[in-house]
């Protein structure tokens, strides 16, 4: 082997993910834009690729790790029937499915239910979380690396409503937040093993916002934790606080960062910019005309989007939060909208995508399909595209063959 082939396979060993895999929450990057092309924008009854359904109800997001789609989901009278499913990206076959039953609290408002927090990928694993605070790690293959019933070892971290914190993998750690009105932490668990590498303290209130990673060229990897004392940085190799903002935060709709600056749900929005070294971050602007409702903010370019439950775009200039325009899409909505192509992706609660071009002087839907079904779940980005998860299947709208 000569050395130009050596090296290209060495990468390829060291960096598992594709480029466009969609691996937590919000995508690779944790703000909800992708850098897929070939995405489809005028959306028609024929652009369905597949639909399948599931076996039991869930909001989670869907994962894209290669040519395998990962989605969760929960089942049963009590929701205690907890899964794990892997399908084929090209056709919607079914690759494997695990089954595990719940060791913690089951009992969710409808709006949440088991199978709400979205796993996340390092391209070697799936790690999924479930409302009753029982965390799982598969391999690819989906053969069991390590279970947590982390609702059996705290038994009093939970909320009347039910748990909907994503996980993000970051350093070869798992990073779970557990907050909460009673025992209220946030963990670090080691990927390989699922023992805590760390458990910190949290405020004592219910938080349904999940983690953040912060990186920055030259700096560490942080982990933000956002809460409604406001945010924090913590190291995730050992869960000290780096730095923390107290000015209060959002405990539902989630922070996003863009070109270094933290968007953050306060008092309406909340820019925050990191000083020098990674320092504690200063405020830039904050604007009380840009608070969204369930759905976190997305930046697009130089334009922070921000939604509410009634269905009210807002557009406005990310450098200093000047609104642009707004407008009114159909339908109520909890899922955080997505990005790629500079365009916008919305779906309803009522299972109606809408096609946002958020370029123009004013907002223009450019093409809209209903598909009848209760969507609550972020949808997600990758081979060319969109991959909408409804209470009971999970549907695959646009592209025909894998990047």
């Amino acid at each position: 082997m000569n050395l130009s082939s050596l090296l290209a396979a060495t990468l390829a060993v060291m960096s598992p993910l594709g480029a466009a895999d969609w691996t937590q929450f919000r995508g690779p990057n944790g703000d909800g834009v992708s850098t897929e092309t070939g995405v489809p924008t005028r959306l028609e009854p024929t652009s369905i690729t597949w639909s399948i359904a599931l076996p039991g109800r869930g909001f989670s997001s869907p994962l894209i790790v290669g040519d395998k789609v990962f989605v969760t989901a929960g089942s049963g009278a009590r929701q205690d029937r907890l899964h794990v499913l892997c399908f084929r990206v090209t056709d919607g076959a079914l690759l494997w499915e695990r089954q595990f039953w719940a060791t913690g609290r089951t009992m969710t408002h409808e709006k949440i239910g088991a199978a709400t927090p979205t796993p996340a990928s390092d391209g070697k694993a799936v790690y999924a979380i479930f409302s009753s605070n029982d965390c799982v790690a598969l391999d690819l293959e989906g053969r069991l690396l390590w279970f947590r019933g982390l609702g059996r070892d705290y038994p009093n971290a939970s909320n009347s409503l039910g748990m909907s914190s994503s996980l993000v993998v970051v350093d070869g750690v798992v990073v779970a937040m557990v907050e909460n009105d009673s025992e209220s932490f946030t963990t670090g668990l080691d990927a390989r093993t699922g023992v805590n590498r760390w458990k910190l303290d949290r405020p004592k209130k219910a938080n349904w916002t999940s983690p953040v990673v912060f990186k920055a060229a030259g700096q560490p990897n942080r982990v933000l934790l956002q809460s409604s004392q406001g945010v924090a940085a913590v190291d995730p190799a050992t869960g000290k606080v780096v730095w923390d903002v107290t000015d209060g935060a959002s405990t539902v709709p989630t922070l996003v960062v863009s070109g270094g600056r933290l968007v953050v749900p306060a008092n309406g929005i909340t820019v925050l910019e990191p000083a020098a070294g990674g320092a504690k971050p200063q405020s830039v602007w904050r604007s009380a005309q840009l608070r969204p409702g369930t759905a976190s903010p997305v930046v697009v370019g130089e334009r922070l989007l921000t939604l509410n439950d009634g269905g009210i775009l807002t557009c406005a200039d990310v450098r200093d939060g000047k609104r642009l325009w707004q407008l009114r899409l159909k339908g109520a909505f909890s899922a955080t909208p997505v990005s790629a192509g500079g365009h916008l992706y919305c779906v309803s609660e009522d299972g109606r995508v809408q096609v946002v071009d958020p370029s123009k002087a004013e907002g223009v839907v450019v093409s809209e399909l209903p598909l009848e079904q209760t969507v609550i779940g972020t949808p997600s980005i990758a081979a060319g595209s969109l991959f909408v998860r409804s209470d009971g299947r999970l549907v695959r709208l646009g592209g025909t063959n894998l990047r």
